[in-house]
């Protein structure tokens, strides 16, 4: 990756300077492509049934491709939109329950598609500080109103409905990617009904791990296929491919097929993506226990991290976040483990909403006891010193301190 021109002049001169403070700060990124073969043990990746490389998967992506073509070719509306799409869209719909679904090239678009498309101008949308940054950015895009309210506090939803006279919308992460922990998703729906609000519930880390067969949040909290419930998830993680879907409705689905500009104006998930997401999904049918082998596997990580005296959040899915002293030690620390063969991932400001640097490692269906053993070992033997004191203080599994504004996801 290029390095910044050093004393760039011009109207982009600024970026060098905020080059300069992230570099002191210890938040600079940089892309890092993964090998074909990559020898090293993922707990970065969101590949939560290990279906990216299964070979049905894979199949399916490549006999789409020779199919359909390596592109959709056009926007849904025009020539994007194939016998694929709406195959994945009944099947997608009749598994998490829902009347109808609508795929898009992303969950990130999915978002932006249901949360503008959804909160015309006077709409009140009570969104969680917590939530994913596709959430956020689609509440600043709307033509409505928001009001950002504490973490999974379903009074504090109440309270911001209450003092509001009008249409409103809840908008939830429903298991939330930086600690792991799952929305109280029925209290936080009870809250929304008693003031008529619409319901919306993003995904992405439920489905394939929550729920019975791997249904989803919404469905293990009873929401799914109510009129007032509306659920995006993402194609990305559980079920190995790429894309989005907003689940619901059949007449939200064909207001979002009219209005929604993530769907009208950007071209179409590519075929290869629409197929290995069908074959996924089907497979995630036939073999409904991947779901709780996910679950299992990541209260095993979490039992033998917080043994070890690391300061771990307790898994409600597949993720589990270790507190790091430092943004720097956070980055320092997930580069040691990746040199002795476990990739972890490495949130640090401003992707955590609470300011709290972490490591984050997902649990996979497909990984064995071993795998357990080794990553436990790495992580725990390149550990920095002050790691069981990071965060200040607290007992391993102790939920973060989290602010009441807006973060900017994860």
């Amino acid at each position: 990756m290029p390095h910044p021109t050093p004393g760039l002049v011009g109207p982009f001169a600024w970026t060098t300077e905020a080059a300069a403070r992230r570099a002191e700060a210890g938040l600079t990124r940089a892309l890092r492509p993964r090998p074909a073969a990559w020898g090293t043990l993922d707990l970065a990746g969101n590949d939560y049934l290990g279906l990216a490389r299964h070979p049905e998967v894979t199949g399916a992506a490549a006999e789409a491709a020779g199919r359909w073509g390596a592109g959709a070719t056009g926007s849904r509306l025009v020539s994007g939109s194939t016998a694929l799409h709406a195959e994945l869209e009944r099947e997608l719909a009749d598994f998490c329950g829902a009347e109808a679904a609508l795929v898009l090239s992303s969950g990130y678009a999915a978002n932006l598609a249901a949360v503008t498309a959804l909160a015309p101008a006077g709409t009140l949308l009570v969104s969680d500080t917590s939530n994913h940054a596709s959430l956020i950015d689609g509440c600043r895009l709307a033509r409505g109103t928001t009001e950002v309210v504490a973490h999974a506090d379903p009074d504090a939803v109440r309270k911001a409905l209450a003092a509001h006279r009008g249409p409103a919308l809840g908008v939830f992460d429903a298991v939330f990617s930086v600690d792991g922990d799952a929305a109280p998703l029925p209290a936080l729906a009870a809250a929304c009904r008693e003031h008529g609000a619409g319901i919306l519930v993003d995904d992405a880390h439920g489905l394939g791990v929550l729920g019975e067969g791997g249904r989803g949040s919404a469905h293990a909290a009873e929401l799914a296929g109510a009129p007032d419930t509306v659920v995006t998830v993402t194609l990305s993680k559980s079920l190995g491919s790429q894309g989005g879907a907003v689940l619901g409705p059949a007449a939200v689905i064909d207001h979002l097929v009219n209005t929604a500009r993530t769907l009208i104006f950007d071209t179409g998930l590519a075929p290869a993506a629409a197929g290995a997401a069908l074959a996924a999904l089907r497979l995630l049918r036939a073999e409904p226990d991947r779901a709780a082998r996910v679950r299992r596997t990541a209260r095993a990580l979490y039992e033998g991290i917080a043994g070890a005296g690391l300061q771990a959040a307790r898994p409600d899915a597949a993720v589990v976040s270790v507190r790091a002293p430092s943004a720097q030690e956070a980055a320092d620390w997930a580069a040691r483990c990746r040199e002795q063969g476990v990739a972890v991932g490495c949130f640090r400001p401003p992707s955590v909403p609470d300011g709290i640097s972490r490591l984050r490692l997902t649990a996979r269906a497909d990984l064995t006891s071993a795998d357990l053993d080794r990553a436990l070992t790495v992580l725990t033997r390149t550990a920095p010193p002050s790691a069981r004191r990071a965060g200040g203080g607290g007992a391993a599994g102790a939920p973060g301190v989290r602010p009441s504004v807006q973060g900017p996801g994860r």
